[in-house]
């Protein structure tokens, strides 16, 4: 079994590592503060600091974690907690539980293992039956994989066996291929031969308000068509698509918000592979658009390890291997928490607090801006408070500046988190956020940040954007390389 990417020096709780020479053995604060949000409290450090406190307690219990998919692949962590009964309990348990809450979203499955104590087995079990975040967590992950979601006593000897599964998808230039990127406001088809684009399109469109899944299939088909017109033959077809598929599935989508659940299950989570078999079954294969934003900056980088986050109405990541593969996580880290702060701001859809939609998106520009003291001005939909935010960083106003910069400590803190989870070298910064100069600011804030905190991550990580002209270009083509072709 893999046991994710290692914290840093191989410490997979990452709540030891080492940190610089000078830090005081005392919790501290972080090195740099969000200029409008004092009580930032970066999960990259509160989870080192509880486990500098358990262990220094003398009393520490191991806990292991895995969260298994279906396939029988499985991802572990292994933290420590107070034993029940002490003091510091019920606050280790509670960032045990935003550990594997970061877990479920950024790897995704719908059995968790635990070895550990009795009570915080009992604890993770009533969270995910009893409470609204948890009960949120676990439909969702219940939705996505289909097979019931579970907390169960594993002894770590018996944990799932089969490693983290790796897939092979992305990359493939051979043959005759079409790739597809299925957007809210638009569709995007290319068709490439041997790697070379020959055509490609954009058309409008409005999917979410179509109730009837024949709607989206002809649509689609009719993209397809328009490319295939320019190939000799169909050898593959990739697609890029918001919303979470599994083995091509579609198991949620904003594209179909509009659909009835009945029809979504008898029509919609099976679209794909009705497409299929209308191109005589030649290799399909659909991705999360964040995973083919990823895809299609690393072909472009031509390197891997690379995380992509775009900041948009809400947070997309996606991530690409060393080797330039695609993996079956989710890397839905919009609901992935980054802050433990206990009055930190609550997402409107999972009701829980810290998560990374709120920090990485235009739903945080629009909620700094009252601490900016900008929101008198500003208009109450978030895509205009975005282009006022803008506006105001046009004319230099240092209030805009201060967003940006808060927004790029966050983002700092971010990524030192996100880096005990994946293996990070490139980051991919994209999304309306990152537009102009602001976009600047939240990059150079980033920076400063790894700099503080960690130098020889910020040695080792290289930031990239990406125009949206280029998304809209590589998206479709990046989609197109996601299935092999047998031989």
């Amino acid at each position: 079994m893999s046991s994710d990417a290692p914290g840093r020096d191989g410490d997979q709780d990452g709540g030891d590592a080492p940190g610089r020479d000078d830090e005081p053995p005392a919790d501290r604060a972080p090195r740099i503060r969000p200029v409008l949000d004092p009580g930032f409290t970066p999960a990259f450090l509160a989870r080192r600091a509880m486990a500098r406190r358990v262990r220094r307690s003398g009393v520490g219990v191991p806990v292991a974690l895995a969260v298994e998919q279906p396939d029988g692949s499985a991802s572990l962590r292994e933290t420590i907690v107070f034993p029940q009964g002490h003091p510091g309990s019920a606050a280790s348990y509670r960032d045990c539980e935003r550990l594997l809450k970061f877990m479920l979203w950024a790897r995704g499955g719908h059995r968790v293992h635990v070895d550990g104590p009795a009570a915080l087995l009992e604890a993770l079990v009533r969270h995910y039956a009893e409470t609204p975040t948890g009960m949120f967590d676990a439909r969702l992950e219940d939705e996505f994989y289909g097979r019931g979601f579970a907390v169960v006593r594993t002894p770590r000897s018996a944990f799932p066996t089969a490693p983290e599964a790796r897939a092979s998808a992305g990359g493939h230039r051979d043959g005759c291929r079409i790739g597809f990127d299925l957007g809210a406001s638009d569709r995007k088809v290319a068709a490439v031969i041997d790697g070379e684009v020959v055509f490609s399109e954009e058309v409008a469109w409005d999917p979410a308000r179509h109730a009837d899944p024949q709607w989206h299939v002809d649509e689609i088909m009719a993209s397809l068509r328009a490319a295939a017109a320019h190939l000799p033959r169909v050898d593959a077809i990739g697609g890029s698509a918001a919303g979470v598929y599994v083995g091509d599935e579609v198991r949620a989508a904003s594209l179909f918000r509009s659909v009835p659940r009945d029809l979504f299950e008898t029509r919609v989570r099976g679209m794909f592979a009705e497409i299929r078999h209308a191109w005589g079954d030649v290799p399909l294969v659909v991705a999360n658009d964040g995973d083919v934003t990823a895809l299609a900056g690393s072909l472009q980088a031509g390197a891997g390890a690379l995380l992509g986050i775009a900041m948009g109405s809400s947070e997309a990541a996606g991530y690409v291997t060393r080797e330039g593969h695609l993996t079956s996580w989710l890397n839905e880290l919009a609901f992935a928490p980054v802050d433990h702060a206990p009055d930190a701001p609550v997402d409107e859809w999972s009701g829980d607090r810290g998560c990374g939609a709120l920090y990485f998106s235009q739903q945080a520009t629009g909620r700094l801006l009252g601490p900016a003291g900008l929101a008198g001005d500003a208009p109450e939909a978030l895509p205009e408070r975005l282009v006022f935010l803008q506006e105001r960083m046009a004319d230099d106003d240092p209030r805009a500046a201060d967003v940006y910069r808060t927004i790029g400590t966050y983002l700092g803190y971010g990524i030192l988190h996100y880096a005990d989870f994946y293996e990070i070298e490139h980051i991919l910064l994209l999304g309306r956020v990152m537009t102009g100069r602001g976009g600047d600011l939240v990059s150079d804030g980033a920076r400063e940040v790894l700099r503080a905190e960690e130098p020889a991550t910020a040695e080792r990580i290289t930031f990239h954007t990406a125009s949206e002209r280029d998304k809209r270009h590589g998206q479709a083509v990046a989609a197109a390389g996601l299935p092999g072709i047998p031989a």
